[in-house]
């Protein structure tokens, strides 16, 4: 037999290295990514996060003199709790901005569950 350049061996056009073996099909899929958080959320900052929230809202509730006062402050405090939650959000640490930002849903949401309760009892509008 005569030699044939590149050899028979393995190797045929468009299978470098030789054709594949047919217990290779389907072939492995290549491994899954995974996908971790770079700057994790701890415990301790979220606890932090929601005491400091917890101290504005007190501050500002101390303000107030009326409901309609109390509501219109700690609207107030929601509105700057949101934008330093942003703020802490982009550029700080991310569990102090979950901490500050759960607090203040909290603290609107009991003090619309003040307003809703005299509103109910007296049949008139407290924030007017």
């Amino acid at each position: 037999m005569t030699e044939v350049p590149g050899g028979w061996g393995n190797t045929a056009p468009g299978w470098p290295g030789g054709p594949p073996s047919p217990l290779s099909y389907p072939p492995p899929l290549p491994p899954r990514p995974v996908y971790r958080e770079p700057h994790r959320i701890a415990a301790g900052p979220v606890m932090a996060g929601i005491g400091a929230g917890l101290l504005w809202f007190v501050l500002f509730g101390a303000l107030a003199r009326s409901l309609a006062t109390y509501a219109w402050w700690t609207v107030a405090a929601a509105v700057t709790a949101w934008l330093v939650s942003v703020f802490l959000a982009v550029l700080g640490d991310r569990g102090v901005a979950v901490g500050v930002a759960l607090i203040s849903g909290v603290g609107l949401s009991v003090a619309a569950g003040f307003v809703a309760a005299d509103w109910i009892a007296t049949n008139d509008w407290p924030l007017w």
